[in-house]
Order: structure tokens, then sequence, then C-alpha cells
């Protein structure tokens, strides 16, 4: 620890110094002010935040939060980063997916700051056959490839390698993953792998180990299971159950601990929640760390990471702010220590990107490397108290849940026997039920959408693999909405409509207003403010005023709109502010059931 010398300036000398009794006494007050008298020692509590596993997030972290040593970079538990420089010797990879046969997108990607490839191969992606097409112009000795062919993973890899030795890279200079992933496989597409599977694997990391050493023969693919809504300790807590799965494996089948460590390379999801993707790869790394501890090779359990900006925050609506979703991404995998680093385009829910949208998805990371210069530093958020406190607390939960599928007798037996998904639904029906009532805002989708917005169009994707665990995304509900919304307007010229009723002078009925309008329209329903109800084209009205002014006015402005033809009065405030409104809209309501209904009573299927 450094030791600053003394200068005779010592901040706060004349106050005297704050104790965290004091700070709670004073959060109570405020608030006691605002309506909500809680014990000074319950406080903090109620500022927290839940997050999902059971975890909080406080308001305010401080030395006292003690955290499990993170150690040096480079060195076990490894949480700080596998590696001593970190990402300081240049950024990490930038590492661009593929889906179809295009060798020009490859090669421009390459040109302009890719520095490694990820290709799907399969039905639906790029054909075994077309791997030499597609890397015609790319030097295999230069670009890291990185495969993933699912059941074609033994005829992708062997077509890779021959076409290393075609071209004549030398066996030491080919770099790169084959993909080899039978269990994630098994997790997308339900397509159980026997022993000749693994037994397959297992050849391609002895082929790997003996003669490609700069070559990892398996990919744990921690992705299908935040892409079916799992939660990160769920996703951590498979991820090591599947690692573990192949260590067994591996070193059944005659590789050393040290060989089977060294084939493995980990995908996370990397989310617009920063903080809590630094801390998923924080605790990962620390996590298997732990795991090769246990096994006897504490020095060999270095986890080599591949960040991949999630699928389920991307939305179809609005798909220009999936821009600033991905940099908060990129930037968390950044600095939680990935070495690799997929930026999906922002169109990906859409379908196949465009030129742009892979330009911006590479040059995302480019950004935040060259001139935000993130990767000059290694493991920036270490020493904070909330992203220790974070990174441990998740480890724990993930390390649950991994004892709990090691209990059930592995990541095979927990996938066949419906167990993970069995949990990752269950996460998932919570997180559903937060983004129904909008307190996971969806920016675009549930909170501040256009319905005037013209449609992005994308050829559309191969279809990916089915059977096996669901794809989930964020938006999923309200698009559903939407898409009622669109049909109506392709079928009748306009969309269904609601009549805002304000009462009162602009300082009344603004706040209750605006959430209206907001709301309605994320079901794609158009709010009508100006005019007159009889000349709004709407069925149904929804009053926005004050309470003060509900007790009033509100009986008599229902009777005279009921009188007029509306068919259905809604309340912007809860029942107890005029008990006789057909239904009601607040902060925190289901708005899903709101506008699923909404949209039943206005006929729009």
């Amino acid at each position: 620890m450094t030791v600053l010398p003394d200068d005779g300036l010592s901040l706060a000398a004349e106050f005297p110094a704050a104790t965290h009794a004091q700070w709670q006494r004073l959060v109570a007050g405020v608030l006691s002010r605002s309506g909500k008298d809680v014990p000074e020692t319950e406080a903090e509590d109620a500022l927290s935040t839940a997050l999902e596993d059971g975890l909080r997030a406080r308001p305010l972290y401080t030395a006292a939060d003690a955290a499990p040593d993170a150690g040096l970079p480079g060195f076990a538990p490894f949480v700080r980063s596998g590696r001593a420089e970190g990402n300081t010797a240049g950024g990490w990879d930038v590492r661009q997916r593929h889906r179809t046969a295009d060798a020009e997108a490859v090669l421009t990607d390459l040109e302009n700051g890719v520095t490694s490839l990820w290709l799907a191969v399969g039905p639906d992606g790029v054909a075994v056959e077309e791997l030499d097409r597609v890397l015609r112009d790319v030097y295999l000795d230069l670009a890291p490839i990185v495969l993933e062919a699912g059941p074609e993973t033994a005829a992708a890899a062997d077509e890779l390698l021959s076409l290393y030795e075609r071209r004549g890279v030398a066996p030491e200079a080919a770099r790169g993953n084959l993909g080899a992933d039978p269990l994630g496989t098994e997790a997308r597409t339900g397509a159980a792998y026997d022993g000749d599977g693994f037994a397959a694997t297992v050849a391609l990391a002895r082929l790997c180990a003996e003669s490609y050493p700069g070559v990892r023969a398996l990919t744990v693919d921690a992705l299908p299971y935040h892409d079916a809504g799992g939660s990160a300790a769920q996703e951590l807590g498979c991820s090591l159950a599947t690692g573990v799965a192949y260590l067994r494996a591996l070193t059944g089948g005659g590789l050393s601990l040290e060989q089977a460590l060294g084939q493995l390379e980990f995908r996370y999801a990397a989310t617009a929640d920063q903080f809590l993707t630094i801390a998923k790869l924080r605790a990962a790394r620390r996590l298997w760390a732990r795991v090769a501890e246990a096994c006897g090779a504490p020095a060999a359990g270095a986890q080599l990471q591949h960040a991949v900006t999630s699928s389920v925050m991307m939305t179809a609506r609005d798909p220009w702010v999936n821009m600033l979703r991905t940099t908060v991404a990129t930037l968390a995998a950044g600095v939680g220590g990935a070495e690799s680093v997929t930026v999906q385009p922002f169109d990906h829910a859409l379908g196949l990107p465009d030129a742009f949208a892979r330009r911006i998805a590479r040059n995302t990371s480019t950004i935040l490397v060259e001139e935000s210069h993130l990767a000059r530093v290694i493991d920036p958020a270490g020493g904070s108290w909330y992203v220790e406190s974070l990174t441990d607390e998740l480890a724990r939960a993930a390390w649950e849940f991994f004892q709990e599928i090691e209990r059930s007798g592995g990541q095979t037996a927990a996938l066949r026997s419906g167990l993970v998904k069995d949990r990752l639904a269950a996460t998932w029906a919570e997180r559903s039920k937060a983004l129904a009532k909008r307190r996971e805002p969806i920016t675009g989708v549930s909170e501040f959408p256009f319905l005037a917005e013209k449609p992005v169009e994308r050829e559309p994707a191969p279809a990916a693999p089915g059977g096996g665990l669901p794809r989930v995304r964020r938006d999923e509900a309200f698009e559903a909405l939407r898409a009622r919304s669109d049909a109506h307007l392709a079928a009748t010229g306009a969309r269904p409509r609601v009549y805002l009723a304000a009462l009162g002078p602009a300082a009344a009925h603004t706040a209750r207003l605006t959430f209206a309008a907001n709301l309605f329209q994320a079901g794609g329903i158009e709010p009508v403010t100006d005019g007159s109800f009889a000349d709004s084209g709407a069925t149904e009205v929804c009053l926005c005023s004050s309470d003060a002014l509900y007790e009033e006015r509100a009986a008599a402005e229902a009777a005279e709109f009921r009188a007029a033809g509306a068919r259905h009065v809604t309340l912007a405030g809860r029942p107890s502010a005029f008990p006789d409104a057909d239904s009601y809209v607040f902060a925190g309501c289901d708005a899903i059931a709101v506008l699923s209904a909404t949209l039943d009573r206005m006929g729009v299927s």
C-alpha cells in the first residue's frame, strides 16, 4: 500500500468522522418524512434493490463489506484476470460471428478491426463444404477460427484442420477453438449425446493437446441457459457443471488434468446490467479456479472467457437502442476481464445483419479499446466494495446451484431430468412479472415507445436449432401486443385508439397523462389528446388528473363520456381515487394484462 507523505493538508480535518449509524439515522429521517417509518437499523434495507438469485444491491458499501482476497492478476484464484497482463497487451480479442457463407463480409470484418472469426456451421449456418470458400481470403495463421457446429462438430473440425494442412499452416501456428460442446448442443436441441459422442470429443481434445497447442477442442457454452431466461448464478452453475463433466470425460480418456483444463473455453452472456456482468465474469474465474484446486491443479485453473452481448436483451422494436445496450454490455465484458468479446449487431432480433450493423458492432469494441482506453487497466473494477461484494455473493449463489446439479447426477442428468429447465423457467416466470409491471423497463418498448417508427427490414436468418431449452427475449410479451396493433393497422388503416381526457390544469394532469400515453403506446394503442372524444375515433376513455380532482369531477366526467358512447372508462390512478371506473392504470400495474384486455375489448385480434 502506498503511504502518502504528510504535507500538512488533511482533508476534512476540522470535521468529526461520520459513522455508519449516523448515516442510517439520517436515512431513517428522510424516509420518515416521505411517509415510511422504519427503524434506523432497517433504513438501509428499505433502500436496497432486490436482484435475482436472492441477492440485494445495498445503497452503501464500505470497507467493512469484506470479500475474499481476489489475489493478483494471473495467479489463483484468477478473480482479477486469468493472465498477469490482463487485456493490456492490445485489448481483448474482437470476435465476430457469421452465420452465412459470405466470404466478402468475413474479409471486411478482418480488415476493419475484427481479430478472430466465430463461424456457425451446419443447417443453421455455413455448410461444412463451404468453409474453404468462406475462408478463402483469410490468413489462417493470423486469424483464430472458432467453430460452432453442434452435431456436425467432428466433420467441421476435420475440414478446418484439413484447411490448415492444405494451406501450409504449421500446427503450432493454428489458433482457435473447434467448438465441441455436446452438452450445450443437447441443451439447445434436446438431442441426447451418447458415449460415442463424448468419445469423438475426447479424440478431438487429444489431437489438439498433442498436435495443435494453440487450438482448444471444447467450448463450455453457457448461452443456452442465459437465452432460456436463466439468472447469472444459474448460468454460472450450469457452466461449472458442464466443465466438470468435460474434465471427467477428458481425464477418463487419457488426458492429464492440466491438458484437460487447457482444452476448455467458457462462453458467457454480457448484458446491459454492467455491474452484474462484471461480477459474473470475475466470479466465474474464481469458481473455476476452485474446481481446478479441488481437482489438484490450482495453477492450471485460469479460465479462458468469451463474452457475447445478450440476445435476451435485444429488441425488435426501436432496434437502434440496441447499440446502447451492446455498448454498455461490451464495456462490462471488458472491465470484467473477458479475453474475447462478441458484439451482436443491433438488428440481431430482426434477421441477418447488414453491413452497417456489422460495422457498428465491431467499432463498438474498437472505440472502447482505442479511444476509451478501457483495456489499459487490469481489473478496473477491482477494489470497489460493491463489485467485490457482488462478486462474492454471486459466486456463492452459483456454487450452491452447481452443487444442486452435481447432487442430481451432474449436468447430463440435470438436463434430461428437467431440473435445469424447471429452474430456468421459474426464474424467467418471476422476471416476466417484473417486465409486465415495467419494474424492469425496456426503452423503446415498454418505456417511450414510438408508434410511428418505420419497421426495419432484414433478410431472415437461418432457423436456430430447437427441441431443447426455449429461447426468450425481454420484449416478447410487448412484441406480441404490438404485432396485434400492426395487423389491425394493416387491415383497417388505423391503429386502435384511446382518448386521454385531461381534467383540470396542466399541473394536475400532466404526470398521469404522460404515464397513460406511454403505457398505451407500449401495447400499440394510439393515445389521442386533441379535440373531442366524438372526433377521436376512440371507443374508450382514460381520465387523467390528480386524486383531488377525481373526487370532484371523475363521476360526472365518466357519466358524460359514457353518454357520448364510451364503452369503457379507465382511470389513471388507483381504485381508491374513483371506485366507479371500469379499470385502472398505475405505476406497478400489470401492463401486459391491462393492454391485452384493452385490445381484446377493442376487437383487435
